[in-house]
């Protein structure tokens, strides 16, 4: 024997949930003369065979033939005798929903035109409301087989990082512009997702991007630029990265021993670098026309990348890369990158 639900409501449905489901699992047995009973913040949406029919209003109603039309057509209540048919009740929230979060769950990667790539998160707050019931029922329950409220949620804010994604990758040329860009990032996401709520029955009210904060990489590598001050160029950080590890050797009391040699060495090295500016200076200056030939071998860098190697042996940087493989040419591997000394290919010209 079935078990008949001659009354259909949701009394407990709370605040927060979107939805409820009559009954929690499978689908339920109702017949003609049953009762539905809906709430003033409530619409009631039948729902058999992947599809949603009929729908109630807030109020009491019958189940008749009359108000069951799109269910009458597509089954027969009176086969035998009996008025007893099968399918599933939803009880939809037209309670606006408000400050519900969203927060990019992985960092989202970026081209940075200062940093030259950078790694953010995004949180922020937004409000929804129901706004067409069977549409929303269709694409939430029926599509995507989701009607608990937190897995609702969860897709819902999949749908947005997905357009802040697409926001950001458009429009931030620096992490740096972001601060004064909140507003008007926000505006662009909830145009960008409007569209998409509304395909699925619901009306994006407000959408607030509240923070964009960088990665703990990133934020490391905006303090050394922000030391870096004014330098620019990866020759000259590195030439400052350098200075500042001597100065901090040779300030070091403590290390003793191989430290106190490392901070005489720097003491000694910077008082040469200082002696021969000043030697530099009091001399003659040498004549704008230098020879060519010692021009032309001041202008090959001591260290080389691949395509500087390349362009010196007058070979592809495939070749490079093969004869570093085979064991021919010596270079060093920092990081993805390749670094050949000049000497080093001299050796290998002469092999």
């Amino acid at each position: 024997m079935p078990r008949i639900i001659d009354v259909v409501e949701a009394p407990n449905q709370g605040a927060n949930e979107l939805v409820v489901r009559i009954p929690e699992v499978g689908s339920g047995d109702f017949r003609l003369g049953s009762q539905v009973i809906v709430r003033e913040s409530q619409n009631a949406i039948f729902y058999r065979d992947g599809k949603s029919l009929d729908m109630f209003g807030p109020g009491r109603h019958t189940i008749t033939t009359a108000n069951l039309p799109l269910l009458s057509s597509v089954m027969n209540f009176f086969t035998g005798g009996n008025n007893v048919f099968t399918a599933e009740v939803y009880f939809v929230n037209m309670r606006e929903f408000t400050d519900l979060k969203w927060g990019t769950p992985q960092p989202i990667s970026l081209r940075d035109s200062e940093l030259g790539f950078a790694r953010v998160r995004g949180f922020g707050q937004y409000t929804i409301q129901i706004a067409e019931p069977k549409r929303f029922v269709d694409q939430i329950v029926g599509t995507q087989g989701l009607y608990q409220t937190s897995q609702i949620e969860d897709y819902l804010r999949n749908t947005i990082i997905s357009n802040i994604t697409d926001v950001l990758g458009e429009n931030m040329t620096s992490i740096f512009d972001l601060p004064r860009l909140m507003d008007e990032l926000g505006a662009a996401v909830k145009a960008k997702a409007t569209d998409a709520f509304a395909a699925m029955g619901i009306a994006l009210k407000q959408l607030m991007v509240v923070s964009i904060t960088p990665t703990d990489e990133t934020a490391k590598a905006i303090d050394e630029r922000a030391s870096m001050g004014a330098i620019g160029n990866m020759d000259a950080y590195m030439k400052y990265k350098a200075a500042k590890a001597m100065g901090d050797a040779a300030n070091n009391p403590a290390g003793g021993g191989a430290a106190a040699g490392v901070g005489l060495g720097a003491g000694m090295g910077v008082g040469a670098g200082m002696a021969g500016m000043i030697l530099q200076s009091m001399q003659t200056p040498t004549p704008a026309a230098a020879p060519a030939a010692g021009a032309s071998a001041s202008a090959v860098p001591a260290v080389m990348t691949l395509e500087e190697a390349a362009a010196y042996l007058k070979v592809s940087a495939a070749d490079v890369q093969a004869a570093i493989d085979a064991g021919d040419l010596k270079a060093k591997k920092i990081g993805a990158q390749y670094r050949i000394a000049k000497e080093a290919i001299d050796a290998y010209l002469a092999s």
